[in-house]
């Protein structure tokens, strides 16, 4: 039922768009940002703010947002930013995970990784179907945001070109006990959806809270 309550705090639309918002950005949040950027009085995000880390979907926290320590420097501010923990409900229960777990150890102990990961490959060309290769990061951007992976465009670490970085990974739980295995899965999974072709491509660059994998223009599409 806790899962239940949590999700259920969505259902007011001014605290479903604070909380897109919060988990957008991938930082802390404070309250004049989050009530500026959905269009609300400051007092009425603050509460719905509060609600929504009660409710378990934020982690609430406090900070000096000017940067600056000392004298002069203003009190700390209150700040948010999404919550680690995963909620899910299924009406009857279904577990999933645990199925998913189990497969993923007997197919790391059987090193079935090459199997998997060819699997996986052939699962995105099949929900690519008959679209062409992602052209351009945006394409890319797009099509991973409906799948749930949060991607956005940011420079690459060399400043010489740009990125995509995804703030989730679908199969986060899973990839936590296993990550050679399902981190490769995903990877093969992306090359497919993408396109092995295209002017962009999937490749391992894991960093710490995010997805393992990064979409970069390919080596002929970088000046």
């Amino acid at each position: 039922m806790e899962d239940i309550d949590a999700i259920a705090a969505l259902q007011d639309p001014v605290r479903r768009r604070l909380y897109e918002y919060v988990a957008g950005q991938g930082r802390e949040v404070g309250r004049n940002e989050a009530a500026e950027a959905t269009g609300v009085a400051r007092t009425l995000a603050a509460h719905h703010l509060d609600k929504l880390a009660a409710a378990g979907l934020l982690e609430s926290g406090s900070r000096r947002l000017t940067g600056r320590s000392g004298p002069g420097a203003g009190r700390p501010a209150k700040v948010y930013t999404r919550s680690r923990a995963e909620r899910s409900v299924s009406l009857p229960a279904r577990d999933y995970r645990t199925a998913a777990e189990l497969l993923a150890e007997a197919a790391e102990e059987a090193g079935l990784d090459d199997g998997l990961c060819a699997a996986a490959r052939r699962r995105g060309e099949a929900l690519r179907g008959s679209a062409e290769p992602c052209d351009d990061l945006d394409a890319a951007r797009e099509l991973l945001a409906a799948r749930g992976y949060e991607p956005h465009i940011e420079a690459a670490e060399d400043a010489e070109a740009l990125v995509l970085r995804m703030r989730n990974c679908p199969f986060h739980a899973v990839a936590e006990r296993f990550p050679p295995l399902v981190c490769g899965m995903n990877l093969a999974l992306l090359e497919g959806l993408i396109g092995a072709d295209g002017a962009v491509r999937a490749r391992m660059d894991a960093r710490p809270g995010e997805c393992c994998v990064i979409i970069e223009p390919s080596k002929n599409n970088i000046d």
